[in-house]
């Protein structure tokens, strides 16, 4: 079906289509935290040191990005087209939220101009003109922006921010911004009330000021109370749009309360994972066995690990966070990250105390004289110890938490906490000592088991782990067992005395080779007295070969005159040699 409105502004018909089917989609509101934007803008382009001519230049880049990125030019290369963001483009389809931006920043670019001037116009007078028509100009484009927050494409919150930000006329409407930012900074959550609060004292000696001239020099404090009763009647919707911001915040943003303070949760992971968290201990109370319990346990102990990596990798794009000096107040972020820490500390003790119920199931205590109920592999004394061990090691993990060294509440319960599991680790290692025989050792380690169990039953006990029940039976059952071990002890001191004296009278070594030990031997006083052997045994050594030549004497020896030369052979064979070395003489030649 098609209908025809006739559109007011422009007398125009406008042919609407409807289909059956057709269903009208949900109006978009936008959300701009107004003062969070200019505020970082200002501190990283140039306001920090005092430079408005480069946040200037900023402001003038800005609005030249958006109007690019929305398609919104004003006219071409050659023409100018003044196109001001009107209703049209923040509702429909191709809503954007960007389009706010414009009136915004070309506000931001006119003051910063105008602070220029001011700095100029103490050289140069006739620079304060056009500093006026600057802040006229910045003037304009804040009401702009007022008139379209006012629409129902934007929530309370930018409404309330608007209305902050916009200035008219000196003294009310500072007086009505300041009224505005404390009524918002006091339904917003702890981590974000710093900056709003720091606005507000930003206007105190401007509004000083306006009083001093209004009332001509004399005290402004009637005047301020005037103001601030004007301020509150303009705001008329003031209550209902902080109703809202208070509902929005808590709804949109979820803010949880750990330890009397509360901090906003922005990661959506961390927000999912704190709500499986709060069902968690409904699906530990239905679950029957302890294996669906840990199960449980190490499922969300995974979830945790998620949300605590998404909340440090917002902390390390915010180079702010990244370092807590002493004495500094922990941020909202931070605290964030500490409660997510307890509580995947806090789920790692629960699920170790899991642990610990199921090996006492196959476990057989011989002061409680308790019997096996589980089918698995019977546990031993150390076992449990060394599993105490792993949850003191958790314990003080908690107590490392960043963001917690200085909360004395919170060090005194994990230390109590710390106390009572020293209690039963002491304990479960003197049954170790026990089996091993060894008394004394045992009975010091159920002295010190006692002490830390009364001690703990005197501090103020952990709301989460309540272990009095098991300290005071604890307590109980050691005040039996040291006596016993004591006696033992005393047992085996006995023993080992007589049994000292009959191995020295059976000993069978003589008195020369133990003159360093002192041992009654009764047999030093007979008549065959083991003092020392006289005739020492034989040992065996080996025997070497002696070797004689007495056959040398008689043996005749052969004659070697045959083999000496004689004189005159010597000779010739000389010159023989030297005649047929040169060729000539012999008969060797002819042939």
């Amino acid at each position: 079906m098609v209908v025809q409105e006739e559109n007011p502004s422009s007398g125009e018909n406008v042919e609407k289509t409807e289909t059956g089917t057709g269903v009208a989609e949900p109006a978009k509101i936008f959300k701009v935290e107004i003062l969070h934007m200019i505020k970082d803008a200002q501190q990283q382009h140039g306001l920090r040191h005092g430079d408005f001519q480069r946040y200037r230049g900023y402001c003038t880049r800005r609005i030249r990005r958006l109007r690019k990125a929305l398609k919104y030019p004003q006219g071409d290369k050659r023409h100018f087209k003044r196109r001001d963001v009107t209703i049209t483009q923040l509702t429909g389809k191709k809503a954007d939220e960007r389009y706010i931006h414009i009136p915004l920043i070309s506000a931001e670019r006119a003051w910063a101009y105008a602070m220029q001037l001011k700095q100029e116009s103490n050289t140069e007078p006739r620079k304060r003109f056009h500093l006026i028509g600057k802040l006229r100009r910045a003037c304009f484009y804040a009401l702009q922006l007022q008139e379209l927050c006012k629409t129902d494409a934007f929530d309370a919150r930018t409404k309330l921010e608007c209305e902050a930000y916009l200035w008219q006329t000196a003294g009310e409407h500072l007086k009505r911004a300041q009224v505005v930012y404390e009524n918002l900074a006091a339904a917003l959550p702890d981590d974000e009330q710093e900056l709003y609060r720091a606005k507000v004292n930003e206007f105190t000696p401007n509004l000083r000021y306006c009083a001093y001239n209004i009332s001509g020099g004399a005290s402004g404090g009637d005047l301020d109370e005037i103001l601030e009763l004007r301020a509150q009647g303009v705001l008329e919707n003031l209550d209902v749009l902080v109703s809202q911001t208070k509902t929005e915040s808590s709804e949109g943003l979820q803010t949880i309360d750990w330890r009397g303070r509360k901090v906003t949760v922005r990661p959506e992971k961390v927000r999912l994972f704190l709500l499986s968290a709060q069902e968690l201990d409904k699906s530990l109370a239905k679950a029957s066995k302890i294996d669906a319990k840990i199960e449980l346990i190490e499922r969300i102990l995974m979830d945790c690990k998620d949300a605590i990596q998404a909340v440090r990798d917002e902390i390390k794009q915010d180079p702010k966070l990244r370092s807590l000096t002493t004495g500094q107040t922990v941020s909202g972020v931070q605290y964030l990250l500490a409660y997510l820490s307890y509580i995947r500390h806090s789920r790692t003790l629960q699920r170790n105390l899991c642990l610990v119920e199921q090996a006492k199931l196959n476990f057989v205590d011989p002061n409680q004289k308790s019997e096996v109920v589980g089918d698995g592999k019977r546990v031993r004394s150390q076992d449990l110890a060394r599993l105490y061990e792993i949850i003191l090691q958790n314990v003080t993990e908690m107590q490392q938490i960043n963001g917690m060294e200085e909360d004395a509440k919170y060090q005194s319960e994990v230390e109590n906490l710390a106390i009572t599991f020293k209690a039963f680790r002491c304990y479960y290692i003197a049954l170790t000592l026990i089996d091993m025989k060894k008394w004394k050792e045992a009975v010091a380690l159920y002295e010190r088991a006692s002490n830390y169990a009364n001690e703990a039953l005197k501090g103020k006990a952990c709301p989460e782990f309540q272990q009095q029940l098991e300290l005071t039976t604890l307590v109980s059952i050691i005040d039996g067992c040291k006596f016993s071990a004591h006696a033992y002890s005393v047992l085996e001191d006995d023993n080992s005395e007589a049994g000292t004296t009959t191995k020295a009278q059976k000993t069978t070594k003589p008195l020369y080779e133990r003159l360093s030990q002192y041992k009654e031997d009764q047999s030093l006083h007979t008549k065959t007295p083991n003092v020392f052997k006289l005739t020492p045994d034989m040992e065996p050594i080996p025997c070497k070969p002696l070797f004689f030549d007495l056959a040398m004497n008689y043996v005749e020896l052969p004659s070697l005159e045959d083999k000496l030369e004689q004189e005159g052979k010597k000779g010739a064979s000389i010159t023989g040699f030297v005649k047929g070395f040169l060729g000539w003489g012999g008969g060797g030649g002819n042939k």
